[in-house]
């Protein structure tokens, strides 16, 4: 019953749980990827909550739920993002969703080793971040490239 009522149209991202968070954000940043980019993905958010954490606190939150839905952070959770929309009417039936479920499920209990190097930033190829400028990968993933100690 809990995955039906899961699966019906959400409000607000920040009534979720936890592991609905990752794996939506997940779903917004990288259903188009094959296993290795969605668990590439998972590392840096989990890398965000380490970062924080080692610091006590940073300003994209403390929380694997704090980083993804942080304004700005995430593409896909940002106002008039049409991703927004897709993420906040998910089904169950959706093959990629269930695929970083699982993949949330996996890195939140520590079960996914992180192939990112430490990375807290990402981007695809597509796009050319001003944060990325002159900055060297530290990993590159599916389609996007990984960056560690920007800031």
């Amino acid at each position: 019953m809990n995955d039906v009522l899961m699966m019906e149209a959400v409000a607000d991202p920040q009534e979720l749980p936890v592991a609905e968070v990752l794996a939506r954000t997940l779903y917004g940043e990288a259903r188009g990827e094959g296993l290795p980019g969605i668990e590439a993905v998972a590392c840096v958010i989990l890398n965000r909550v380490a970062f924080a954490k080692a610091r006590g606190r940073y300003w994209w939150g403390n929380t694997v739920s704090q980083v993804c839905l942080k304004p700005g952070q995430f593409s896909c959770w940002n106002a008039g993002d049409p991703n927004r929309v897709k993420l906040l009417k998910l089904s169950a039936r959706d093959p990629a969703y269930r695929l970083c479920k699982r993949v949330a499920t996996r890195a939140l209990a520590g079960e996914i080793a992180d192939m990112t190097q430490g990375a807290t930033h990402y981007h695809t190829h597509a796009v050319d971040p001003y944060w990325a400028r002159g900055q060297v990968p530290v990993a590159e993933i599916g389609g996007h490239l990984f960056f560690k100690n920007i800031g």
